[in-house]
């Protein structure tokens, strides 16, 4: 495909977005309907496409229009090309311009400039961090991380054998166990040594926040809204015996299978937990305001009424997850979210209903700590009952 048919099909896809349609489903419909599309060209219509997301107002501002057609334009002007070459008509290229000038960035309101939703904007004011600067770094694609498995390799020896795989890595400071993919990157699923173990996709905030619960070998943990499995092969990897349980226990079906691969075992629980644990783990669903870099769609589907949604579910699930936290236990308040309101604001109001729990240490990761923004709050029971 040529590059002006590339942006064609981006358009096309993005439209689709815009009647409502995910975008990895649209992506995905795609490439079946359109098979003559090689490898590449459906590489690069994806980069095209998750690029105009991160970037949707400022490339709808250059672009004068938020439509696909908008979006691609603004994005050709924001990298200084004139799109009119591209823009023609012939073989498979957008139709020709037709008045479509756009405006200059510099006259945009800052939340326009910074791809933020106006209403999000003035929670990342009152964030506590920098918050244009963070918003800056969710308009650039995020970086891609591995979780070594120091069970099996040490990180140093992991970076020679994906070296001898084409996959280029170095070592990241955020944790011990995270390396930083730099070249080769949609080869390390296809890897020997992701499919002996040997190493993990997972985002270095990711584990760095696991890294902050000082699990010790033998430590007994309930992952209580598992998911695929990512914190529990975590807490695994470092010596905890790990239950994992999730509401929807479909999302739970990769994890035997993962936990096999890492050579760790992870006992899954389908059914609401009843016992006790030492340390019980929440990485529970939010607005996912810290992974913009990585799934820039969640940012433009959020409103405020879905927010106050997830808040709600949060709070009952801190209240639930409590339940199975032992004397003198710990509970982990994990998030992918930046906002005080899913952070800071649950873990206060939980802890002024149940005063046998006391804040114990607290950490926040934004993207200029280099990974996703996560935040974790780990909370002490102090009462032998509830």
């Amino acid at each position: 495909m040529t590059p002006a048919a590339r942006i064609s099909a981006a358009i096309d896809v993005l439209d689709r977005w815009f009647s409502g349609a995910p975008v990895e489903q649209v992506l995905t419909n795609w490439g079946r309907m359109n098979r003559y599309a090689g490898s590449g060209d459906r590489r690069a219509i994806r980069d095209l496409v998750y690029d105009a997301l991160r970037r949707r107002r400022s490339y709808g501002w250059l672009g004068g229009a938020d439509s696909g057609r908008g979006l691609m334009l603004g994005a050709l002007r924001a990298a200084g090309t004139d799109p009119a070459p591209l823009f023609t008509g012939r073989d498979h290229a957008p139709p020709p311009l037709d008045n479509e000038t756009g405006l200059p960035l510099d006259d945009a309101p800052e939340a326009v400039r910074l791809d933020c939703p106006d209403w999000l904007f003035e929670e990342f004011a009152r964030s506590g961090f920098d918050g244009r600067a963070v918003l800056n770094c969710f308009q650039r694609r995020a970086p891609v991380f591995l979780r070594v498995n120091l069970a099996k390799i040490t990180r140093d020896d992991a970076i020679g054998i994906l070296a001898g795989q084409g996959i280029s890595a170095r070592l990241h400071p955020l944790a011990a166990t995270v390396l930083e993919v730099t070249d080769g990157a949609r080869s390390v699923a296809a890897s020997d040594a992701y499919r002996d173990g040997l190493i993990e996709l997972q985002d270095a905030a990711s584990q760095a926040v696991v890294d902050a619960l000082g699990v010790t070998p033998g430590l007994r943990a309930l992952d209580f809204c598992a998911g695929g499995g990512g914190k529990a092969l975590a807490l695994a990897a470092q010596g905890a015996s790990v239950t994992a349980h999730d509401a929807n226990p479909g999302r739970m079906r990769d994890i035997a299978p993962r936990a096999a691969r890492a050579g760790v075992r992870i006992d899954v629980l389908k059914a609401l937990p009843k016992g006790l644990w030492p340390l019980v783990v929440v990485d529970a669903p939010c607005s996912g305001t810290g992974t913009w870099s990585r799934d820039p769609e969640t940012k433009w589907r959020l409103t405020p009424e879905r927010m106050d949604q997830i808040c709600d579910l949060q709070a009952e699930i801190i209240n639930q997850a409590a339940k199975n936290v032992a004397a003198g236990g710990r509970l982990a308040w994990i998030t992918c979210s930046l906002l005080p309101r899913e952070n800071a604001e649950i873990v206060s109001d939980f802890i002024k209903r149940n005063n046998g729990f006391q804040l114990e240490a607290n950490r926040s990761l934004t993207p200029l700590d280099g990974g996703d923004g996560f935040s974790v709050s780990i909370l002490k029971r102090n009462d032998s009952l509830m």
